[in-house]
């Protein structure tokens, strides 16, 4: 899988409208006596989000784990399609914008160890953008779903588990975590050059790895670091951000080093509810990972690819997966790409020859737009024309 596919964010802060699910019953949640024993596999979407499947009132389901989202979101295809009676009139704060969002009841969700009954979900338009893939996902698994328990995610081995708060299945550096009270969402805190960053956003459905304001970029002061442009894709649309390396920061007891960083433009999402930025899946997937908010710690133990120079594109070209072509979503400032005059919208049909193919994200071919500097690849857009570029470090 090639990181620069695409990389997805998809963020909801239920608002204290009349319909928003905060005024709707919660539920029942249990974990099953043999917890320890229920992993749940996960594969990361082309966004580098973490999807499984679940059960929706006895009906399977695919979701995606994500501790940013206020209340767990059911897509509305699924709801129409299952027949579920869905209350509208609400709306919530999403990455690009606002959303408009109903409320279904359920009977019944269960993954893994969880059982929970009763209650119900909040429903939107969740587009396959969203998830950097060719299909959409069913529901988003949010706070509500999972904070009472303690969340162990294993990247290395693509599982995760839900065990009792308190537990402590490994060891690591310890990180503060709490759910807000205001967005309810699982936050934490960031030491970024002279800049103590908080509250920061855990959020498992961004596959993003450490987002700032601009003014916690400003305050950090941080010098030397070269920048271009990437874009994220949320629920409501597509935002324009800056990205970097930086040479390390804190969190807690760890100190982490080569760590991406994007900056928000002003007035961006994470200023829009008060928020330092977010600790993405980018981040947290070079780690094994225990998110328990009731004991008020987040444990991360450093795995096989912790503080190695993280993979960054060497083609100046963003591009998501269209069926049989690639789409240009985003053209990096001062990379090879621009450079050469690519645009947005443009299309690929072929690299150095061979086709795109459904299984295309899981494909070597899709190393190129990250691959060695000095590689000249061939590109052939799909009204014909090839084009020549040669890739380089530029940022």
């Amino acid at each position: 899988m090639s990181l620069f596919l695409i990389i997805a964010a998809a963020i909801v802060a239920a608002p204290p409208a009349a319909a928003s699910p905060a005024l709707q019953p919660r539920g029942t949640s249990v974990l099953a006596s043999d917890a320890e024993n229920r992993w749940v596999p996960f594969e990361l979407t082309p966004g580098n989000q973490l999807r499984f499947s679940l059960e929706i009132d006895g009906r399977p389901a695919t979701a995606i784990l994500d501790t940013g989202v206020s209340y767990s979101v059911l897509s509305r295809r699924f709801a129409e399609q299952a027949a579920l009676k869905v209350s509208s009139g609400g709306s919530a704060t999403a990455i690009g914008g606002m959303v408009p969002i109903g409320w279904t009841a359920t009977r019944k969700v269960s993954f893994g160890s969880l059982i929970r009954h009763g209650g119900g979900l909040a429903v939107a338009t969740l587009p396959a953008l969203a998830t950097g893939s060719a299909e959409p996902v069913d529901l988003l698994v949010g706070r509500d779903l999972t904070e009472r328990f303690a969340l162990d995610i294993d990247f290395a081995a693509s599982r995760f588990r839900l065990l009792p708060s308190g537990r402590m299945p490994f060891r690591g550096f310890t990180s503060p975590l709490s759910v807000s009270r205001d967005r309810l969402v699982y936050v934490s805190e960031v030491n970024l050059g002279a800049a103590r960053l908080r509250p920061m956003i855990v959020d498992t459905g961004d596959g993003s790895s450490i987002t700032v304001t601009a003014d916690g970029w400003a305050a950090a002061k941080i010098n030397g670091v070269r920048t271009t442009t990437t874009v994220s894709f949320g629920l409501a649309g597509t935002v324009t951000s800056t990205i970097g390396i930086v040479p390390a920061l804190r969190m807690g007891e760890l100190t982490a080093r080569n760590v991406e960083v994007r900056v928000e433009p002003a007035g961006g999402f994470s200023e829009t509810i008060q928020s330092a930025g977010r600790i993405g899946s980018g981040f947290l997937q070079n780690y094994r990972v225990l998110l328990d908010p009731t004991a008020r710690r987040m444990i991360l133990a450093p795995g096989a690819t912790a503080d190695q120079p993280p993979l960054r594109s060497t083609s100046g070209l963003l591009v998501g997966i269209d069926r049989d072509r690639l789409r240009v979503l985003h053209v990096m400032r001062g990379g090879p790409a621009e450079r050469a005059g690519w645009v947005a919208g443009e299309t690929i049909c072929a690299v150095d020859g061979q086709p795109i193919s459904r299984d295309y994200a899981a494909s070597p071919l899709a190393t190129w737009s990250a691959d060695k500097p000095g590689r000249l690849v061939r590109l052939r857009l799909c009204n014909g024309v090839e084009r020549q570029l040669v890739l380089q470090h530029f940022y």
